[in-house]
């Protein structure tokens, strides 16, 4: 139960939760407070004292809004509610001194700073700044510290707000960073000059409210009001993280999250921030043909007719990869179907049951995590499958969720029993399930891909329904939910769908090992393993290239805009398949994206919903014993999953440090 309080901010009565802080009372009432360590997402510091206010008839003096409840606030004489002064002389004067304070040791090295034009430092000076400093001694300086490849710093600009210290901490769940000394001499550190070891650390760049934490890849090469800005959807992993593309001229700049509570809050992966390098290098820009073993650049009219001439009369397979969006997967399909072929989106031998969604997507949504009581993982490490869930399950644990683990061991930031690594504790613990309402069953490809796939769902299933659970498959492909809504599957899987083809229609599968023997033609934007075994190449537009449909793990659809041009030739996925249609005599029945999607809403009406989950009726599988075999990972490499992250230099780096940190020798005790 509410406790409701009425309180009078700036002579607006308002009536608000008595748990609120003040700051969030006063935004409630539309009034902004500067501030430099709070953060709606992390523990309250209270150390900047930025957001000083004046409460009438309290002490004389002013009070820090972030570390004061509205419940701690006395009524006036006469039962009167409490007043709040938010732009007062003494809130004034306040302010103006802690920003005399801040300034007096800040390099005040703006022209050359990377935050400049989104600092908050800059922002709140020009608003509560003065033209002249008292201080007359030397300014302070820090060293700078080595975080990794990834977070440069420059920490004589630090104004100790410790955003990056509880970041790291309570989200991220590591602990290299702290605070030492006192006074003049207090500076953030990292513990033993340790690089970070987290798959969520960029966001600390974020968090910094002046230039002492920026981005190193992205450090002198762009200002802010230079760049456009688009707000689309990641494709690194599938939970359809918000993002923001800046791009200038044709290059991607940089990516930054966008705030989106029910799916990755404002945190996004290291993979999603860093990946850009990886849309420019390695490229497809025109198509290719193969003559006499060997490509050959040709002209799409010329590499249009090579394919067409080759799936005409043919046995077709499409296999689709994992970041096409729906609409190339439907538009394979149609294409691919209407020559009497086979499509197959599972390419990692995921044993998905066609036409069940609760059983390939499941019935919870990533929002339930953050009320659960119970969590229990199944054949899945969250921390490289989806590092945002992973600090959502954190951020439950620490909450007082009890969380468990049927598969290999791993670091997974927080604590949790581990029931084994076998099958045989998932069938022990289905035995003897009892009912656990405010539980969720997170289940990860790993359980899924071996021959008994199936079987191994259907035990999870069944403990789902015993404990009154909710069910949450987490895919690792930005593409499979979407491509499994809109048909791209064959009964049987991969194996059926390939059986006795002639051709392969490879729409930028690159995890896939094609053998010897069938004319395979590949769509994508990079030269992956899928390029290197193709007899006709048809160059693809990345994910910031094309505007797409992509349904995350939860079964979210959501929109991926286009924030450049792909380059040379390369064209839009979806409209290579309707002009290879046309070429085979065979043309798909729609000429634009918003006709395709027509049709696929006719076939998939609740893609029609953008950002919606929709509730899946629960449908169980029926029981079957799975083997006995210890359940294994979907991922082995975070940082080279697929074709773009294989692209980047950085990725490269991040997975030789990682695996450099696994095998370092350790010391005896």
């Amino acid at each position: 139960m509410t406790d409701l309080r009425k309180i009078i901010i700036d002579g607006t009565e308002i009536e608000v939760d008595g748990a609120m802080t003040l700051i969030q009372a006063c935004e409630q009432a539309g009034v902004e407070i500067p501030r430099f360590c709070y953060h709606e997402r992390l523990s309250i510091a209270g150390n900047c004292r930025m957001c000083l206010v004046e409460v009438v008839g309290g002490p004389p003096k002013p009070a820090a809004s972030c570390a004061m409840q509205v419940r701690d606030l006395r009524p006036g004489p006469e039962g009167q509610p409490p007043v709040v002064k938010t732009n007062s002389p003494m809130v004034k004067k306040a302010r103006e001194g802690v920003m005399e304070f801040l300034l007096i040791n800040h390099p005040l090295d703006c022209p050359i700073c990377d935050q400049g034009g989104e600092c908050d430092l800059q922002d709140q000076a020009m608003a509560y700044g003065v033209d002249f400093s008292r201080f007359r001694e030397a300014k302070r300086a820090s060293d700078d510290l080595d975080l990794g490849p990834l977070v440069e710093t420059h920490m004589t600009r630090c104004i100790s707000c410790t955003r990056c210290v509880r970041f790291t901490s309570e989200v991220a769940g590591i602990t290299q960073m702290g605070q030492t000394g006192r006074g003049e001499d207090a500076e953030i550190t990292s513990y033993l000059g340790a690089t970070l070891d987290s798959n969520m650390q960029g966001n600390i760049i974020d968090l910094c409210p002046v230039g002492a934490l920026t981005s190193k890849p992205y450090a002198f090469t762009a200002r802010p009001w230079e760049l456009t800005k688009t707000e689309t959807i990641d494709v690194m992993d599938a939970l359809g993280s918000n993002i923001r593309v800046d791009t200038k001229g044709r290059e991607v700049m940089r990516m930054l999250p966008r705030n989106h509570d029910g799916v990755n809050e404002e945190w996004i992966s290291d993979k999603t921030r860093f990946v850009w390098d990886g849309l420019r290098r390695q490229r497809l820009d025109r198509p290719y043909v193969r003559e006499n073993g060997k490509l050959r650049p040709a002209t799409w009219p010329e590499a249009l007719g090579a394919a067409a001439a080759a799936m005409k009369g043919k046995k077709v397979a499409g296999l689709v990869g994992d970041l096409a969006p729906v609409e190339a997967a439907f538009a394979l399909k149609n294409l691919i179907e209407g020559q009497g072929g086979h499509v197959e989106c599972r390419t990692d031998g995921a044993k998905l049951p066609i036409g069940n969604r609760s059983a390939y997507v499941g019935t919870a949504t990533i929002e339930d995590i953050d009320t659960a009581k119970t969590i229990l993982l199944v054949g899945t490490n969250p921390r490289d499958e989806a590092p945002v869930l992973n600090a959502r399950i954190r951020k439950a644990w620490i909450s007082g969720a009890q969380v468990g683990l049927i598969g290999a061991k791993v670091d997974l930031t927080y604590e949790y029993h581990h029931f084994g690594t076998g099958r045989s504790s998932l069938t022990e613990l289905v035995a003897k399930v009892t009912e656990k309402p405010d539980t969720i069953v997170i289940v990860g490809q790993g359980a899924l891909q071996e021959a008994d796939g199936e079987a191994v769902l259907s035990q999870v299933m069944a403990y789902t329904q015993g404990a009154g659970a909710k069910l949450l498959v987490l895919h690792t492909a930005a593409a499979r939910v979407g491509a499994i809504d809109a048909g791209a599957v064959t009964a049987g899987g991969m194996d059926a769908a390939l059986d006795g083809a002639e051709v392969v229609y490879n729409l930028g599968a690159d995890e896939v090992e094609i053998q010897a023997g069938p004319f395979v033609i590949y769509q994508g934007s990079h030269g992956d393993r899928g390029a290197h075994r193709a007899d006709v190449i048809l160059p693809g537009a990345a994910y910031t290239e094309e505007q797409g449909l992509f349904v995350n793990t939860e079964g979210r659809p959501q929109l991926a805009l286009r924030a450049g041009f792909a380059p040379g030739e390369a064209k839009e996925n979806w409209a290579i398949l309707r002009a290879l249609s046309g070429e085979m005599g065979a043309a798909l029945p729609y000429d634009s994206v918003a006709q395709l999607r027509q049709a696929l809403v006719a076939v998939a009406p609740h893609l029609a919903q953008i950002d919606v989950v929709p509730e899946n009726e629960w449908q169980a599988l029926e029981l079957a014993k799975p083997g006995d075999a210890a359940l294994r990972n979907a991922i082995k490499d975070h940082y080279l999953t697929n074709p773009i992250a294989r692209a980047s230099q950085l990725m490269a780096q991040l997975s030789a440090d990682t695996a450099a940190r696994r095998s370092a020798p350790v010391a005896a005790e």
